[in-house]
């Protein structure tokens, strides 16, 4: 039958159908005849055909319900979690910390001789997080629980530092490391050297003999505070400085491994309330004369002019020398803020020493005061 119904597929596609041809047959004749072309099995001439998709059978979802612990025992263990990312080791909380010093936000600028009137949060919201510091938070700092021993400190810093750089690996290092370029580098804000600025320099003595810093904003008004707190909390030496770059050395024998962990505040904690900055009436005057020397003072030519995040190193000896000449300085802070403002004029009272006499529309006066006042 296949060779007989060969010419079915040529005289389909080719020619079309012969009605007459069927005329005279019956009905069923015709019906078996169609029928069995339909179903007849072609051969290689066949056109492909692909098959059915198969048909999803979906499964009833079973829904997980939370499990229940009864006891103790059975809930899983706690994970322990490190101190910082970069050690190595787990430890659980409340972490230990040796370090000799009390934890602070900020150790350069912070004025430890005067105390605040009130705090805007509760004591008991250390920044460290909740029960991850064995020292007690008390709104400005973490004390230390012993005092330290000094010479214990003095020798411990003598072992890591080692011996002390000849002139041509100052130099090396110096050329490698002091260029804008260098990828071991940390800025220091209008926040000084904070205590997560320690763990910083750490991270980078990991990888590196020395790290690169540079200095913005009000830190720079005393550069020695700052050199003197990044080597007293860092154990580093400073090797480098050149106007508000400094580049601290972290010692021959230095193990990463080894040193003293330092646990990282979490988050900034709001600044305390101080006293007053400004009184209404300056010591050693009454308050006509008060009033006098404010106005004389803003319409005085300003000494210099104050950018933010500016670099104000010779901003000190600039108000010294100017008041051996003159009895009121103003200084232009156009675009630095208020909070700025205020952070630079504590600094030129304790610097200069001066005495604040205004603080408007980011404009500073400042008194040289009197003799008895002094």
């Amino acid at each position: 039958m296949h060779k007989f119904f060969q010419w079915r597929h040529s005289v389909h596609r080719s020619l079309p159908l012969n009605h007459r041809l069927f005329t005279h047959m019956p009905s069923l004749t015709f019906l078996s005849i169609s029928r069995f072309f339909s179903h007849s099995p072609a051969a290689e001439e066949e056109a492909y055909d692909p098959p059915f998709s198969p048909t999803r059978t979906e499964t009833p979802k079973t829904k997980h319900k939370p499990k229940i612990f009864s006891k103790k025992k059975d809930r899983p263990p706690k994970v322990t979690n490190e101190i910082n990312s970069g050690t190595s080791t787990t430890t659980d909380f409340p972490a230990k910390s040796e370090l000799p010093f009390d934890f602070m936000y900020s150790y350069s600028e912070i004025s430890p001789g005067v105390d605040p009137i009130g705090f805007r949060e509760p004591k008991r919201f250390s920044p460290f997080g909740p029960g991850r510091l064995d020292r007690k938070w008390t709104g400005t700092s973490a004390p230390a629980p012993q005092k330290p021993d000094l010479e214990k400190l003095a020798e411990e810093r003598v072992r890591v530092l080692g011996d002390p750089l000849s002139e041509e690996e100052i130099t090396e290092l110096v050329e490698k490391y002091r260029h804008s370029n260098c990828s071991r580098q940390i800025n220091l804000g209008k926040g000084g050297v904070t205590h997560n600025t320690l763990e910083d320099i750490h991270n980078h003595w990991k990888k590196a003999e020395a790290v690169r810093i540079k200095c913005l904003g009000v830190p720079t008004l005393d550069m020695d505070n700052i050199c003197f707190h990044l080597e007293d909390k860092s154990g580093g030496k400073i090797i480098y400085r050149q106007i508000n770059i400094l580049l601290i050395y972290r010692g021959r024998n230095y193990d990463p491994k080894k040193r003293e962990q330092i646990p990282v505040m979490l988050w900034k904690p709001l600044s305390p309330i101080y006293p007053k900055l400004v009184k209404n009436v300056a010591d050693g005057l009454t308050f006509e004369e008060t009033k006098e020397k404010r106005n004389i003072g803003l319409k005085s030519p300003p000494l210099m002019k104050l950018t933010r995040n500016g670099v104000y190193v010779n901003v000190v000896e600039k108000v010294r020398t100017a008041f051996e000449s003159e009895d009121i300085v103003r200084l232009d802070c156009t675009h630095v803020g208020t909070s700025d403002c205020k952070r630079i004029g504590v600094k030129l009272r304790d610097l200069v020493p001066c005495i604040p006499l205004l603080f408007k529309d980011e404009q500073i006066v400042l008194w040289k005061g009197n003799k008895e006042c002094d």
